[in-house]
């Protein structure tokens, strides 16, 4: 059995939902959120995720999953969306993965790595030393044992220097050595056998982007403040409120959660946490940007051209063999 499914991948406020919601119009389609932060109860101002009404008529699996206390890896997406993909293809539907966190996109289509255990005590070691040296002094420490994992690193992004300082030093071995035991092929979808040999799944890559760059920003600032305008202080003031739960929690260092809960924690001002969020939602936007462009299998459409929604479904009429031209299905 093969299984075809699309994946729908861009940076940050691309508008991949509202593409998606027109695409499942066009098509026998059931979409998958790929996306680190939708997975968490509780997380919707900031996560932009879709309303109540829209998860209703257009229901998207792998949305609300978790309580933010509780950490979601890597490996539970791969296992999680395996799981969601098949369940699709046996309604005789097809699965679109919808979202902009390349890991998980790379986890499921490449392989994931059997990376060592989290060592908590190393996290310490790593920190403190950071809190005397800075992370960019860490980042070249990095790039001294492992320049590929540096190279895709921002030498600020203090959540991804960690883990690659604490896998080398607690396994003598370079994470993108690892990394590259987990891979399984190329292709114009990697082929992944899932279900131990019951079906084979076969991914098509299309992303979406917004030239030029400058255009992009401006879409994430007006995104910004559209959630600080919706509640998105109280949204994380509630959180902050929930027993067990610290800023140290994977979904609190989510971009806009982190920069927010600091300014609620007296650490900044307001303007400050929003300049911070906006600077680092740009960030964001530019590692998935690079992630995209070293990827030669995607297919790639530019999100602002009013040809794109046709574009892309004759792109995936070419895949699936049929397409609903209704007018009323347009974007």
């Amino acid at each position: 059995m093969t299984v075809d499914a699309i994946c729908l991948m861009g940076p940050t406020a691309t508008g991949k939902t509202e593409l998606a919601i027109a695409l499942c119009k066009r098509f026998p389609m059931d979409i998958v959120s790929v996306d680190s932060a939708l997975v968490y109860r509780g997380m919707d101002i900031g996560t932009a995720k879709p309303d109540p009404a829209t998860l209703v008529r257009f229901p998207h699996r792998l949305v609300d999953i978790r309580d933010p206390e509780v950490p979601y890896s890597a490996g539970d997406f791969v296992r999680d969306a395996r799981k969601e993909i098949l369940a699709i293809a046996a309604a005789e539907r097809t699965p679109l993965l919808v979202g902009g966190t390349m890991m998980y996109f790379r986890a499921l289509t490449e392989g994931i790595a059997c990376l060592p255990a989290a060592d908590v005590r190393l996290r310490k070691e790593i920190d403190a030393e950071a809190a005397e040296l800075g992370w960019p002094v860490m980042h070249r420490k990095l790039a001294q044992v492992d320049a590929v994992s540096a190279a895709r690193i921002e030498p600020n992004d203090r959540q991804r220097i960690q883990r690659a300082l604490e896998v080398f030093r607690s396994s003598g071995r370079p994470l993108s050595a690892w990394q590259v035991d987990a891979g399984t092929g190329t292709g114009t979808g990697t082929d992944i056998e899932a279900e131990a040999g019951a079906a084979r799944i076969v991914y098509h890559k299309l992303a979406l982007g917004v030239t030029p760059r400058s255009l992009l920003h401006r879409r994430i600032e007006r995104r910004l403040d559209t959630m600080f305008r919706q509640g998105f202080l109280a949204e994380v003031s509630g959180l902050m409120a929930r027993p067990g739960l610290t800023a140290e929690h994977p979904s609190m260092r989510s971009v806009g959660y982190r920069q927010v809960w600091s300014h609620l924690a007296g650490e900044c001002s307001l303007e400050t946490a929003r300049q911070r969020a906006l600077a680092a939602t740009r960030q964001l936007a530019k590692r998935q940007l690079t992630w995209l462009r070293s990827d030669d299998s995607v297919t790639r459409f530019d999100r602002l051209e009013s040809s794109t929604i046709d574009a892309i479904s004759e792109r995936l009429a070419g895949i699936l063999g049929s397409i609903d031209r209704s007018p009323k299905h347009g974007l």
